[in-house]
């Protein structure tokens, strides 16, 4: 049983910090601070962030279930980390969007960066065996 709970227990702290990192890196490449956004009320990167957050959170789910050590979860977490920001970036440049689309709560825009996330996260996910 002890076995069990550690390892639970690295997995978890794993994850969180995989999640933190994640946020971090994510809050610090977008042109705009969604915290403060957020805080103001701010729908569209509420969506945004949102979308991102779980759409990563997904494919953490995925490492977990697919990998029985730390390494390949990590690396495979790491791996899902950069798709996601290439696939932010790669949202922002086709649809032609600026700060000012979030900034200005344009939340059309903040829901489809928040479902190109989350669609990307899923299927990176399921890539994951």
């Amino acid at each position: 049983m002890l076995p069990a709970v550690a390892n639970y227990l690295v997995f978890l702290l794993l994850a969180a910090v995989l999640l933190l990192v994640f946020f971090v890196v994510y809050t610090r490449i977008t042109p705009y601070n969604e915290v403060l956004l957020i805080r103001q009320g701010n729908v569209a990167a509420a969506l945004s962030l949102s979308g991102a957050v779980i759409g990563f959170s997904l494919t953490i789910a995925s490492c977990i279930l697919h990998t029985s050590a730390i390494v390949p979860f990590v690396v495979w977490s790491s791996g899902a980390l950069a798709v996601q920001l290439v696939a932010y970036v790669a949202t922002t440049r086709l649809m032609a969007m600026s700060k000012e689309h979030i900034e200005s709560n344009n939340v059309a825009f903040g829901g489809i960066l928040g479902a190109v996330s989350l669609s990307v996260g899923a299927i990176n996910a399921a890539c994951i065996s």
